[in-house]
């Protein structure tokens, strides 16, 4: 099950199946796509992702999969991909709550949010060793550029899962936080960015996804960057921001 709250310009998404450690299956791939589209209908200037009980997300739910006919294409090419692009696509900025079990799909869902604070607690890695599979949903994309070649494959290959302070250090996710504080802070960080200038945000944005995507080089990303400070310059959160300073006062900023 996937819940959807929207308050004060901030969507909470929260999985809920706590029973199957939030396990997705593709009905809620489904509907975990449509409170995206949701919250972005409704016009919000920050979401969280989160899940409900002892783990953020297990990965896929496999408990009534079929190895001899399972369509793994059309699960993680079909489904899970284009739901993985429309949530780093978000206009907005987007946070998630690492907690628990983070695998597989449930890592993928991490990588696809802007920023993650993570719990102690949290277990991340590739536990694939056990199924005869492979690390999925953009694991080795992000293992190799932050631990690099070895570190990938050794945990791939012993299954060994990271604490969330060593996957924090290693430079995968944004910080660690107590557990039970990391949910309080994770939506306090959400509320303080939907105050904010949401123009600006986004063309950081779209910024950092080209330096990943397109390994943008110094001048190029210089470039970019003048570019999107003068289109920025037509917006009334960036007048707002000017005249808060000049004034000496706190800007009040309306996300246009």
């Amino acid at each position: 099950m996937i819940d959807l709250t929207i308050a004060d310009d901030t969507a909470t998404v929260v999985l809920n199946a706590p029973a199957k450690l939030n396990a997705l299956d593709e009905q809620a791939i489904r509907d975990l796509g449509h409170a995206y589209d949701e919250a972005e209908a409704a016009g919000v200037r920050a979401l969280v992702l989160r899940g409900e009980g002892r783990a953020f997300c297990a990965g896929r739910d496999i408990s009534q999969v079929d190895p001899r006919d399972d369509d793994v294409i059309g699960y993680l090419g079909g489904l899970v991909t284009p739901l993985l692009q429309k949530m780093s696509r978000f206009p907005a900025p987007t946070f998630a709550v690492a907690h628990g079990a983070c695998l597989g799909v449930g890592l993928g869902l991490l990588i696809a949010t802007d920023v993650v604070y993570v719990a102690e607690s949290a277990k991340i890695g590739s536990p694939f060793a056990a199924l005869g599979a492979t690390l999925d949903s953009g694991g080795h994309a992000l293992f190799v550029e932050r631990l690099g070649a070895h570190r990938t494959l050794d945990l791939i290959y012993t299954g060994r899962l990271m604490s969330g302070a060593e996957a924090v250090t290693a430079g995968l996710f944004s910080r660690v936080v107590p557990d039970d504080e990391v949910v309080d802070t994770t939506a306090l960080a959400a509320t303080t960015a939907a105050r904010g200038a949401t123009a600006a945000f986004l063309a950081s944005k779209r910024l950092v996804a080209r330096i990943r995507d397109e390994r943008l080089a110094l001048w190029d990303s210089i470039d970019a960057e003048n570019t999107a400070q003068a289109a920025l310059c037509d917006t009334e959160d960036y007048r707002e921001g000017f005249a808060a300073f000049q004034e000496k006062r706190i800007p009040v900023f309306k996300g246009r």
